[in-house]
């Protein structure tokens, strides 16, 4: 599946601070460890509406990682992917009576612009389900052989895994057992499906339907479940072990939880990825942002209302990412104000130094992605710029330009 296009990085002086990350599993804040590559898989979107600010944040976090890893002197394998085979498509299809495969090519040709305008680094490998098909039934056929993996036998082809065949299942969300199953029950899952071993088992491979899209397989026709296609697609392309698998944090339980116990299981290796990190949820009057509760703000309805794309950037990375935090009239204009304000200042012919600037949004950045203290201290800098003291250094706007594009990804 084509990407979209990369926006220029330029090159800071010096080298990046390593970056450390809060990982959900271990509920603290570690470094991250990367080799020469460091390996990504964040999950994609269901393309059966426009992205909405809660994805926007969400892309936003990963591409600061990315952008981090990539100052410290990394290269960066980064894979996401489209759920382009899922109910909720299908759904949304059949009520406007469209065809769910030009639905979902509309709407992942939206979600490219919009990643284009807030020039977020574009995936190495953007995949979408209808492409990995096959891959993902071999997976599916692999679970079964091993033994960890069953069929339903009301003849419906259905497939699930046995949770109770991996030993550190739960060890991702950490979740009790009341947690998980509210989650399964809302996210998703199907615990009252007659013939599971366990409610919470998660649903593999769907035995072909009347009606619904089908592949033929080596576990019989039909078509993925949901967790197990990001599973194969990203173990087939980073391996195990990956850096950081990454989502809103709505993605910790099912989701991130069952892609690695089919990951694990598989390669008979743990974990599947060293962090698993999450972004917080953007609201609307007090409410999570969701197409169910239809109080959505997309960014492409944003953009047509001649909204820089650069004023939504600043005001989702104003707040922290691991943080719930309200999109409101208010922070848009004080994005708009602060961005404002950093142009005039990096339009000077002269400014401070900015090489203690460049040291903090670094310092700031590598220390679990705190975005507000380095948007502070830009702040600062474009304060004392404006007021006229120290105007000493005629090379300082230029770097104030470079530092917020190749860090923050803003263009002044």
């Amino acid at each position: 599946m084509q990407s979209w296009p990369r926006p220029d990085v330029p090159l800071l002086p010096g080298t990046g601070i390593p970056l450390r990350l809060y990982d959900s599993a271990t509920r603290e804040v570690r470094p991250t460890a990367p080799g020469p590559t460091a390996r990504m898989y964040v999950c994609g979107i269901t393309p059966y509406d426009a992205t909405h600010l809660g994805h926007a944040a969400t892309y936003l976090t990963f591409d600061l990682v990315n952008r981090v890893w990539r100052d410290g002197g990394h290269d960066v394998d980064y894979v996401q992917n489209v759920t382009d085979v899922d109910d909720p498509l299908f759904e949304r299809a059949n009520r406007d009576g469209e065809d769910w495969i030009v639905l979902g090519m509309r709407e992942t040709a939206l979600f490219r612009e919009d990643m284009t305008a807030l020039r977020v680094l574009p995936p190495a490998h953007y995949v979408g389900v209808v492409e990995a098909v096959e891959e993902i039934a071999e997976l599916v056929e692999k679970l079964v052989s091993i033994g960890v993996a069953y069929r339903i036998e009301d003849g419906s082809g259905d497939v699930y895994q046995d949770i109770h065949g991996a030993g550190r299942f739960g060890y991702e969300s950490g979740y009790d057992a009341e947690t998980m199953a509210r989650f399964f029950a809302e996210r998703g899952g199907d615990p009252d499906r007659p013939g599971k071993r366990d409610p919470l088992d998660p649903l593999l491979w769907r035995g072909a339907r009347e009606g619904e899209p089908s592949w033929p397989s080596p576990v019989g026709p039909g078509r993925p479940g949901w967790h197990v296609e990001c599973a194969a697609i990203a173990v087939n392309r980073l391996g195990m072990g990956i850096d950081v698998q990454g989502g809103g944090s709505d993605l910790i339980f099912p989701h991130h939880e069952m892609s690695a116990l089919h990951a694990e299981a598989a390669a008979d290796q743990w974990p599947f990825a060293r962090h698993y990190v999450h972004a917080g949820m953007i609201g609307l009057d007090g409410e999570k942002m969701s197409k169910s509760r239809g109080n959505l703000v997309f960014v492409s309805r944003l953009r047509g209302d001649r909204v820089d794309p650069m004023a939504i950037r600043l005001a989702l990375l104003s707040g922290h990412y691991r943080t719930d935090r309200s999109w409101t009239p208010a922070v848009l204009e004080e994005a708009q104000a602060r961005l404002a304000r950093w142009r005039d200042a990096t339009a000077l012919a002269a400014g401070p130094s900015a090489v203690e600037l460049l040291a903090r949004v670094r310092e700031r950045l590598a220390d679990d992605l705190d975005s507000p203290a380095a948007v502070q201290a830009v702040d600062r800098w474009a304060d004392e710029a404006l007021s006229g003291g120290a105007q000493s250094d005629p090379s300082a706007p230029a770097l104030v330009r470079s530092t917020v594009d190749a860090l923050l990804g803003i263009a002044l």
